[in-house]
């Protein structure tokens, strides 16, 4: 029955596990170990621990678990591995199941820390890299060889929002063998059709929409039961990745109002875009349901609704960009997005601060671009705050 529920109804009650009091609430098992009856119980459970039974928080937890089957649920996969961070959960997915030898495609538009895990970590440790402008199919085709392992893309990428066709690059990769891991932030679990379009491995970042708030770190892998209990699950929790009953506990009171929270503010970010769209101290606003966006028609075809970010670029570069930033009231600065709270951040210098100018450059990634990340306040106040910010110009 489980299975026939709405999206609204699993994210309030998929997964739930009650314990002997009855609570409404999940309850938070904060515990570090389990207690076993007798030796012969412990042997048995550290040899195949059967449903439900657990023998150690970064093996896995009942508050945890239930993350993990309430996000799975909504995602559409067999099951899910929480993570201490969404970094976490990158590493995870992709490490975990690469060795010295293998290779890897990847789009180049990708943050930061994700460009440091497969050019520095997995580089270093042998395995090969490509990075191809995600846009472009014929480059992800000639990238393809025999040893090619994974694909790693951002569906919609940061900060410039680039959309890449998933169920395209899909049939590409599987024809060569290769799994298809897809960082879905932008997209958000709420409007999420990875599975559906080809992708065989989910991550989120859940310190984004999924908490919400602000709050909590924490990261989530998606995918075949295969895959998350035998690989990445054995390498998570011998490399202590896992995520802590607390932070779960708080990302299960995000799911519940996840949905209402990620249409609002997409409803909003919508009206904001076209509102600035045209703004003659603007040289681009950026936002995937766009007439102006380049993979407008692709967007429509992936997802519902356009995401919470958008991005705009200053004319005047980073000193009008820092003046904008620095004039706004509602909108605070800060690297976070996805949160209930409206949030601005310039990535020449931060959040991708220490890539080579050159790459910037290829990336779009202008001294005078800002990631605005839309929160749940009033739509009209938003966009008042933001056009005052450019009168201070």
């Amino acid at each position: 029955m489980t299975q026939d529920w709405k999206t609204r109804t699993k994210l309030v009650h998929t997964g739930a596990r009650r314990s002997q009091y009855g609570e409404m609430s999940e309850a938070i098992f904060l515990t570090q170990g389990f207690v076993y009856e007798t030796a012969e119980q412990a042997e048995a459970r550290f040899v195949q621990p059967g449903p439900d039974e657990f023998i150690y928080a970064r093996y896995g937890n009942p508050t945890v678990a239930m993350l993990e089957d309430r996000i799975a649920a909504i995602e559409g996969t067999e099951d899910a591995f929480a993570t201490a961070s969404g970094m976490a959960a990158v590493n995870g997915a992709l490490v975990s199941m690469l060795r010295a030898g293998d290779h890897v495609v990847s789009a180049r538009a990708l943050f930061g820390s994700c460009l440091y895990i497969l050019e520095e970590i997995l580089g270093r440790f042998g395995v090969e890299i490509t990075l191809v402008d995600g846009t472009d199919l014929d480059q992800w085709r000639a990238a393809m060889r025999p040893n090619t392992k994974a694909v790693f893309f951002e569906s919609v990428s940061n900060p410039t929002l680039e959309v890449i066709d998933i169920r395209a690059v899909a049939d590409i990769a599987h024809a060569a063998g290769a799994v298809v891991v897809v960082d879905n932030v932008f997209a958000t679990p709420i409007y999420s059709r990875a599975v559906e379009l080809g992708a065989d491995v989910i991550v989120y970042s859940t310190t984004k929409h999924v908490d919400g708030q602000g709050r909590c770190l924490g990261g989530v892998i998606c995918g075949k039961k295969e895959y998350i209990r035998k690989t990445v699950e054995t390498y998570m929790k011998h490399t202590g990745g896992s995520m802590s009953p607390f932070n779960a506990w708080v990302m299960l009171k995000g799911l519940e109002t996840l949905d209402l929270r990620v249409r609002a503010q997409a409803t909003s970010a919508q009206a904001i875009a076209e509102a600035l769209e045209g703004d003659p101290r603007l040289s681009r606003v950026l936002h995937p349901f766009l007439d102006s966006h380049p993979q407008q028609a692709l967007a429509k075809a992936q997802m519902e609704a356009g995401g919470t970010v958008i991005s705009i670029d200053l004319k005047g570069g980073k000193e009008a960009a820092f003046r904008f930033l620095n004039a706004l009231e509602i909108f605070k600065i800060t690297n976070n997005l996805g949160d209930a709270k409206s949030l601005v951040t310039h990535p020449a210098t931060t959040t991708h601060q220490r890539l080579p100018e050159d790459q910037k450059v290829t990336l779009g990634i202008t001294p005078g671009l800002i990631r605005i990340s839309i929160g749940l306040e009033d739509t009209d106040d938003l966009i008042a705050d933001l056009k005052q910010a450019l009168d201070a110009i």
